[in-house]
């Protein structure tokens, strides 16, 4: 999901990295030919093809499924050629040169939907002269999302997917993470996109995890996806859970081809470049590129004398201080599972503005703020595809009055997070629905704060995704808020930090504190929020706490 130049790019630099990787020459642009293939329902859908010219045919494909429009891939068809692979870049239904109507958009991909254009699109090209009857898809964003939605009950010609920076849950992680509407990421990009006539006014309606997001549900048909894949996300990229979730749920639960084949790669990226740019050390060493290395795709479609046996399912970047030399981090790490082992360990908050490991002693601690959704905490950093990104320092919003900052001492040793990141807190509020956002913070010596991820939850969504329940005046309420995952090592002299407010904005579109499940301009409440803290109301946060595992 991204403006239409940008992802183009950002699918090119994949390939090119693939062949920079395996140590490929530069080649001049293929000839295409343009091909209008039918769909089940008669649609047709616009298929650049590039056939090497002097390729021995039959030949394995690499297929590009786009919202953003097939044209101007000669110069990476020129080298997938050359590398033995026929290269098809088709446009999406409804889009570009395609026939058809584009919503819902990727609910014509596969999952059982009424269409199904990306299987109808591999068996297509797997009965061509020039085909050998084995597909690799291939892309990033909503190309890969794409692949995705495709690949439960994929034809047998699919033998394998590259999967960049996508969603596996269309609900939780693109459409109402903590059951918030993402309204930067999902209603601006639909904008831009001209996508919205359709789509967005469907996607408001549904503000439940109901059954039209069950059936879009692409990690809850992991099982029926039978062909490994490579899954790259980046630690501050918008869809990163979406990266982890697909790699976990299918290599564990696939079919016999894909279950215990996958590969999974994150980067300390974003969706885009950071808006303040950190300097990550190592990065160019990564196991695996975040294209995989050819030796994958040729082992996948059975070239001979290809071999991935030595390559590890996980790699990851631990991110660490940038700033002070020596400072531990900023490493690879290959692993055979995620998550790795990790000491799931309470911080607790306190009425102090403290945070530690101890609990707490108040018998009735609590802090309260008020909340205005005509002045929401401004979106800064963190995990968002058209505005600032990355981890930027929090302290211009840190010191607002509807903000409460909860700090460690600073740490007398190095501490490394890695793994999922979840926050309970005992809340109350004067208003009938209101949200509570979460954030990590790595604070610095010199006082900055870095934001390193954060989560929000709606208070009427607390039980269920499923059903609003509201809140009744003063009635203390347990919530859970998923800040999804990280790796990073605090350093010494450091101090952890979770900054809990109502709000923040476009990331999330603030709640009206009416019960309204969308923000109705004139028709809003200010809130009165607590958080509580005691023994009876232990609101903490759960890091995973990770060490070198001991040698036998």
């Amino acid at each position: 999901m991204s403006r239409a130049p940008v992802l183009r790019s950002l699918v090119v630099g994949l390939v090119l990295l693939a062949v920079q990787f395996a140590g490929w020459p530069f080649y001049a642009s293929a000839a295409v030919q343009t091909e209008m293939v039918a769909m089940s329902d008669g649609v047709k859908l616009a298929s650049d093809v590039y056939v090497p010219e002097d390729g021995k045919g039959p030949l394995p494909t690499l297929l590009i499924r786009t919202p953003y429009n097939k044209k101007g891939n000669g110069g990476t068809a020129g080298i997938v050629n050359k590398l033995g692979y026929v290269l098809v870049v088709q446009d999406m239904r409804g889009r570009f040169a395609s026939e058809g109507h584009h919503a819902i958009i990727f609910g014509n991909d596969g999952l059982g939907g009424e269409h199904q254009d990306g299987h109808d699109t591999l068996k297509w090209v797997a009965k061509q002269e020039w085909s050998n009857g084995k597909v690799i898809t291939y892309g990033a964003s909503a190309l890969g999302i794409a692949q995705n939605m495709a690949a439960p009950n994929a034809p047998e010609a699919l033998k394998g997917q590259v999967v960049s920076v996508a969603f596996s849950e269309y609900y939780h992680q693109a459409a109402y993470q903590g059951g918030v509407w993402r309204k930067e990421l999902l209603e601006g990009w639909l904008k831009q996109t001209k996508m919205d006539d359709i789509n967005l006014p469907t996607f408001l309606q549904h503000t439940t995890y109901d059954d039209f997001w069950k059936k879009l549900s692409a990690e809850a048909h992991a099982n029926q996806v039978d062909a490994p894949g490579v899954f790259h996300g980046g630690w501050y990229d918008i869809f990163i859970q979406g990266s982890i979730n697909s790699f976990t749920e299918i290599q564990s639960r696939g079919g016999p081809n894909a279950r215990g084949k996958c590969f999974l790669l994150i980067t300390p990226t974003a969706h885009g470049a950071f808006n303040e740019a950190v300097n990550y050390p190592n990065l160019a060493k990564a196991p695996i590129n975040s294209a995989a290395p050819m030796n994958i795709l040729d082992y996948w479609v059975g070239k001979p004398g290809t071999d991935i046996k030595t390559l590890k399912p996980v790699n990851y970047y631990v991110m660490g201080d940038t700033v002070t030399p020596g400072a531990p981090g900023n490493f690879w790490r290959s692993a055979d599972t995620w998550p790795p082992a990790a000491k799931a360990t309470s911080y607790y908050l306190h009425a102090d503005r403290s945070l530690s490991t101890k609990e707490s002693a108040e018998s009735d601690g609590k802090l309260t703020y008020k909340y205005d959704p005509a002045n929401p905490v401004p979106t800064r950093g963190g995990q968002n595809l058209l505005i600032t990104k990355g981890p930027m320092d929090q302290r211009p919003v840190e010191s607002r009055p509807d903000v409460l900052l909860f700090t460690s001492e600073k740490l007398a040793e190095p501490v490394e997070v890695t793994g999922r990141i979840t926050a309970t807190l005992f809340i109350s509020s004067d208003c009938p629905d209101t949200d509570f956002t979460v954030k990590l913070s790595d604070v610095f010596p010199d006082g900055k704060s870095l934001l390193v991820t954060d989560g929000i939850r709606r208070a009427s969504l607390r039980k269920s995704y499923e059903k609003h329940e509201p809140l009744v005046a003063g009635e203390v309420y347990e919530l859970q808020v998923d800040l999804w995952s990280t790796s990073l090592i605090f350093n010494k002299g450091h101090q952890i930090r979770i900054a809990v407010s109502s709000s923040n904005a476009p990331r999330f579109e603030p709640n009206p504190n009416t019960g309204d499940p969308h923000l109705i301009p004139g028709k809003t409440r200010v809130a009165s929020n607590s958080v509580h803290f005691s023994s009876k109301y232990p609101s903490r946060v759960t890091l995973p706490i990770y060490s070198e595992p001991k040698a036998n």
